[in-house]
């Protein structure tokens, strides 16, 4: 723990309250950065314990900050997709659509973003290029600004080609609270279109996967779908983007922050086809792989309907569906209903299906 009167005292790994996976594995490990349970012992048991009072309670997507009256959403993110290119899209249109959707599922309106590279030695200059204009072309098609930024390099094989690193600062209108900790019993859960799209097509750039037919990335900026969603006058109690680990991942998250259960009907969830086979093929549940253009909402039952056929109206949302709702009965567990008819829990992952997806 920090020792507040002087430098940071040692860790003591066997105080922990969670034996794995952390106090059992003294080095990182890929699951780590997967945005699981893994993620979640590392923040709560090395990051903020080393931090002390200097850190915040809340480590979100984005911290809603109020700075000269004006409330402001702040965000940042890291990228290393491997490979940097994937059907679709690329790290560089990824690394502005992800930073002005963690905004957005703030209420926020981005305004302006940072850019940094990490660039390893070696690494063809056409390929920077490349992916310094896609981020351009995306940062131009959701209206944002890169206005800072910084370059450093790394020795040949100490780095993956490209990295890159952004922060963004976005306003929140007046009367927007949108939160975890809204989730309330009797809500609907939305969706905003087919799920793990992302996740399947990096897959298939990898070790030479073919599916018998292309499955493009779904990044997205998701900040319009958003103010399409709340121009309905509809009180959205919450919104989050599941990218790493799901739709599982990102239930579990909001489930367990807010002490509410979330049933699904898994027959609602929308799958493309070409996602389903593929994870069909490798053993994977669509429900666990990584989204970067879908968003999911959760609404007050009366207002699910109109939200839902605002979401339609929009490009983003065309597939938008119900596909649950939050209860009283089993607090920050998710079960789904299956097409059988049974049910089964969907639990936090622990690491990550797919490493390195965003």
């Amino acid at each position: 723990m920090l020792d507040e009167t002087g430098p940071p005292a040692a860790i003591d790994m066997d105080g922990w309250v969670c034996p794995m996976p952390l106090r059992d594995s003294p080095n990182i490990v890929m699951g780590h950065g997967g945005g699981g349970a893994m993620s979640g012992e590392l923040i709560e048991h090395l990051f903020l314990p080393a931090f002390g009072s200097a850190a915040e309670a809340g480590f979100g997507d984005s911290a809603v900050v109020t700075l000269g009256g004006a409330r402001l959403a702040f965000t940042t993110d890291s990228f290393v997709v491997k490979p940097m290119e994937f059907p679709g899209g690329s790290i560089g249109e990824l690394a502005v659509n992800g930073t002005v959707n963690d905004l957005a599922m703030a209420g926020a309106r981005p305004m302006v973003l940072s850019t940094a590279f990490i660039l390893e030695e070696g690494t063809a200059l056409a390929d920077i290029a490349r992916i310094a204009a896609a981020m351009g072309t995306a940062a131009l098609g959701a209206g944002v600004k890169l206005v800072t930024g910084d370059t450093k390099v790394v020795d040949a094989g100490h780095g993956d080609g490209i990295y890159v690193n952004t922060a963004g600062i976005g306003l929140i209108d007046d009367g927007v609270d949108i939160r975890p900790q809204r989730a309330r019993a009797g809500d609907a859960v939305l969706v905003s279109g087919e799920i793990g799209l992302h996740g399947v097509a990096v897959l298939s750039c990898r070790e030479g996967l073919e599916f018998g037919t292309t499955v493009c990335s779904d990044t997205a900026p998701l900040h319009g779908l958003v103010a399409a969603m709340l121009a309905t006058g509809a009180d959205v109690h919450v919104l989050r983007d599941p990218t790493r680990g799901g739709v599982a991942a990102t239930l579990n998250e909001i489930a367990g922050v807010a002490q509410v259960g979330i049933s699904l009907d898994e027959r609602k969830i929308p799958v493309s086809p070409q996602v389903r086979d593929a994870c069909g093929l490798l053993g994977l549940d669509p429900l666990y792989v990584a989204n970067e253009g879908k968003l999911i909402a959760f609404v007050a039952q009366e207002d699910a309907e109109r939200v839902l056929e605002a979401m339609r109206e929009h490009p983003l949302g065309g597939h938008a569906e119900a596909i649950g709702v939050c209860v009283a009965e089993h607090p920050g567990m998710v079960v789904a209903r299956t097409a059988l008819g049974g049910t089964r829990v969907v639990d936090l992952p622990a690491g990550e299906q797919l490493p390195r997806i965003c």
